[in-house]
């Protein structure tokens, strides 16, 4: 039976398959940050991505049902707070996201509806909560470590929106400016629970094998995207937007 890697092996293989899968790479988001993508083009972005931020709190609501320990129930449950908001009120994730959805000009209901979204990012969302569900508390943890690499996407979103999409005002990317603290803050509470917790050599790869088929989703939602609005004609100077 193969020995544990350490830590800090452990932590570089989990690293190198997230950075090398992430769907900063996609193209979809290339076009996105070059300036390239039709104003219809990046609505639909912003109605379809909405799904996926509804998912969250909902797999985050999984996670926490898996423990057994107070101190992580703790721990996890400021995530849902994050998407949803509190008793107190404010401007949590969701709310956000729809103001993101009026400031490219989307209709905030029919966002919020989700009824508009494609077959394909709904069925690669529901994956997502799928894969929660189904792994073991910490595959499932695990599986949020895409939040390692969110934060440099995000800056660079906030510095491409406000270069190429100036008719977004600057206050409508409340959202991409909010998550690089939580996503850093985030990610971190997972990467000590998941080398804690993935004590085997197996279990390590089991976690790995999370977060990959967790890039995968997300890979999988921007291609749907693609294949909707750019390869039919939908592209810059296809003439359609």
């Amino acid at each position: 039976m193969k020995a544990p890697l350490s830590r800090e092996e452990f932590v570089e293989w989990v690293t190198r398959e997230g950075e090398s899968r992430y769907h900063d790479h996609h193209r979809y988001h290339a076009l996105m940050h070059d300036g390239k993508l039709t104003r219809v083009q990046l609505q639909q972005w912003v109605l379809n991505r909405y799904y996926y931020q509804t998912r969250v709190p909902i797999k985050d609501a999984i996670i926490l049902s898996k423990s057994e320990d107070p101190l992580f129930r703790r721990m996890w449950i400021h995530r849902i707070r994050d998407h949803d908001g509190d008793e107190g009120g404010g401007e949590a994730g969701l709310e956000l996201w729809l103001r993101l959805a009026e400031g490219v000009g989307l209709d905030r209901e029919e966002v919020a509806s989700c009824r508009s979204v494609l077959p394909g990012v709904r069925f690669a969302c529901d994956a997502y909560v799928t894969l929660v569900r189904e792994r073991s508390l910490v595959e499932a943890v695990a599986s949020s470590l895409t939040e390692f690499f969110a934060p440099d996407l995000m800056t660079k979103r906030v510095l491409a929106w406000e270069k190429h999409y100036p008719w977004v005002g600057e206050e409508m990317l409340a959202y991409f400016r909010s998550r690089p603290p939580k996503a850093r803050r985030d990610s971190n509470e997972a990467i000590d629970f998941v080398v804690r917790h993935a004590a085997t050599y197996e279990m390590q790869e089991r976690c790995v094998a999370a977060l990959i088929r967790k890039t995968e989703i997300l890979w999988h939602l921007v291609d749907c995207l693609y294949a909707a609005y750019i390869d039919p004609g939908w592209g810059p100077g296809g003439g359609r937007a």
